[in-house]
């Protein structure tokens, strides 16, 4: 992860995969499911609609059987090179709290794809790097997935 301070995280991976197959991940449901979640967790879709305008909403059992869930909606959809949605946690109550932006661009690259994830406007470091260790566990088990 580069320096960019301490609301922003970046992460790049070079994915032998194609970025069609690797785009579908990200907005097949039966796909993500396969490995959108921090470890321990266990992914439900509730909507997801990748269209410019869609919505997305996704719902996570924690290892003690409580629930807690996410949203937000696509900004951007052109597949299969760049997606970009806003995301927030959100509370008991269905508000939602913060919201930041998720950019992923899907590069052709020789050996595959290379994956760079940016999401930016966290409000604390902390937040960051809890996003941070989500998300590199997540790509990693995509990884898996697509050399399986």
């Amino acid at each position: 992860m580069s320096d960019l301070g301490d609301t922003t995280l970046r992460l790049e991976r070079l994915i032998p995969s194609p970025p069609d197959a690797l785009f579908a991940l990200w907005v097949k449901p039966a796909q993500l499911l396969k490995w959108w979640a921090p470890d321990g967790y266990e992914p439900a879709v509730d909507i997801l609609d990748a269209r410019p305008g869609g919505r997305w909403r996704m719902i996570l059992r924690r290892p003690d059987g409580g629930t807690m869930a996410t949203s937000g909606v696509y900004r951007i959809v052109e597949p299969p090179r760049r997606l970009v949605f806003t995301w927030a946690w959100e509370d008991q109550g269905g508000a939602r709290g913060h919201e930041t932006e998720v950019a992923v661009d899907f590069e052709p690259a020789p050996g595959g794809t290379r994956l760079v994830l940016v999401q930016q406007r966290f409000e604390s470091k902390p937040a960051r790097d809890n996003h941070t260790r989500g998300w590199s566990a997540s790509i990693a088990r995509m990884e898996k997935i697509l050399a399986g």
